[in-house]
């Protein structure tokens, strides 16, 4: 049944590839932006979570 819906919309074969599109440019953005980034501020933002709320203050 969800063939035969899917058969009777037009241009439905671009949808496959549009979201593997935005999929490899998403995932390809992320790695770029993770071996791109300061080191310094990612371990900062790594400890962030364990540290007590207020220890800044």
């Amino acid at each position: 049944m969800i063939r035969n819906v899917l058969e009777s919309i037009d241009g439905v074969d671009i949808y496959p590839i549009i979201s593997l599109t935005i999929f490899f440019t998403l995932f390809t953005a992320a790695l770029v932006y993770a071996f791109r980034a300061n080191k310094d501020s990612m371990q900062a933002l790594s400890e962030l979570p364990l540290k007590d709320s207020d220890e800044g203050n």
